[in-house]
């Protein structure tokens, strides 16, 4: 009996279970998925849980829920994989041999890195959305602000679901006009880049609204340090910016443990190959969602994309046929811009987000990069979807794991 692991049962993770439950025979093969928690969180929902608009119990269920029948589902720490030796070596000391190894675990937020960020002020004025604990919090604290300075701060990229910060900016403005309150807020959006987004088009639409919200940007903001005693925040040419209210994007790293294993760069990310999700060390090893260091977004359309082409890879592998080079980095995101509106964006390695219809050409009925309330409802739909189709493996018709270019206008 062969065995396939996968580590981490969070999205990506248990896409793959589902998908590969289906295809891997039972008398040949075994898999197990290992992961230390028994929660799986619905991510997106973080972004709207500090508004009140949803609530823990629309965004926690729980893990072994999603696992489907044949797959062993292991919970547990893991300590180390010994790669050279198809090992898994959990906290407890126990190694587990495997002949086919997927890495889903994930990233992780590290306001450490930030000198000051993870200060006296923590959870208090300085808040992240990115955790659950952080989204929890900062939900209770806007709930009695009375207003002031509000910064939204990217610290570094690559993040998680990049468009999420712009998003609570924008929530956060139609959350005070809502309260009758944001004549009492100042709300600057603080980023490293040159600009709202990292693609021309979208960043030119992203300003604009900015800009019509009366939101000011701060752009190439490189942090250096949290004043928590001045309330400030300081780039690295000194710079300065004050808030009463910081909500930051830390650091995102992958998974110590692929520094424990000698799997990752810098920031513990697996290197990959951005095609055919295989492992740039070993053969045998494959990595998806956000624990590669592919140049994709980090979201979770991008491990849905992944999962249905990586399922077929696995396939190949085992027979010993050569890999699809097929995964092209498709990215598909709704992005709420308040008040009951949200923009759509679809983009891959080579094709920035541009304007057309999606998913059919010409037809639509979803308009990209333009602002709707149809774009909202599929933004709130979404989580009906995850949950139901997504986690489950099951193919969402008309949506393409590759990005088609019929529809859009293209220069």
């Amino acid at each position: 009996m062969k065995r396939l692991i996968i580590l981490g049962a969070g999205t990506a993770g248990t896409m793959m279970a589902n998908h590969l439950q289906h295809e891997l025979d039972s008398n040949e093969w075994e898999i197990q998925i290992i992961d230390e928690r028994v929660e799986h969180h619905y991510q997106p929902g973080y972004l709207f849980l500090p508004f009140d608009i949803y609530q823990p119990e629309d965004i926690i269920k729980s893990i072994a829920e999603f696992i489907p029948k044949g797959v062993q589902l292991l919970t547990a720490g893991i300590q180390q994989i010994d790669a050279p030796n198809n090992q898994v070596v959990l906290k407890s000391g126990e190694a587990l041999h495997y002949d086919l190894l997927i890495i889903a675990t994930g990233a992780k937020i590290a306001p450490e890195e930030v000198e000051g960020m993870k200060g006296a002020e923590w959870h208090k004025s300085v808040f992240d959305f990115y955790t659950f604990e952080g989204a929890l919090a900062l939900r209770n604290k806007l709930r009695e602000w009375e207003g002031g300075r509000l910064l939204v701060h990217i610290t570094e990229m690559p993040i998680k679901c990049p468009v999420a910060p712009l998003e609570f900016t924008f929530l956060a403005d139609s959350f005070f006009k809502h309260k009758k309150m944001r004549d009492k807020v100042e709300i600057t959006y603080v980023t490293p880049l040159s600009g709202a987004f990292t693609k021309p088009k979208a960043t030119e639409a992203l300003e604009h609204l900015l800009h019509e919200k009366g939101i000011s940007i701060e752009s190439d903001f490189a942090i250096a340090e949290v004043n928590n005693e001045e309330k400030k925040i300081i780039d690295y040419g000194g710079r300065e910016i004050p808030f009463d209210l910081l909500v930051t994007v830390p650091t995102n790293k992958g998974d110590e443990l692929m520094a424990r294993s000698g799997l990752g760069d810098d920031l513990n990310y697996v290197p990959t190959n951005k095609a055919t999700l295989q492992s740039l060390q070993y053969t045998n090893i494959f990595v998806l969602g956000d624990a590669s260091n592919i140049p994709a977004s980090k979201a979770g359309s991008v491990a849905h994309f992944e999962a249905e082409i990586l399922t077929e890879n696995i396939l190949r592998f085992i027979k010993g046929e050569p890999l699809k080079e097929e995964f092209d980095g498709h990215a598909n995101c709704f992005i709420e811009t308040g008040n009951g509106k949200a923009l759509l964006i679809d983009f891959n390695y080579t094709h920035e987000p541009v304007e057309g219809s999606f998913p059919f050409p010409g037809v639509g009925p979803l308009r990209l990069l333009k602002e709707s309330r149809i774009n909202h409802m599929g933004k709130l739909a979404f989580r009906w979807i995850y949950w139901n189709m997504l986690l489950k493996g099951t193919h969402i018709p008309f949506v393409s794991a590759t990005m088609q270019e019929a529809g859009k206008k293209f220069d």
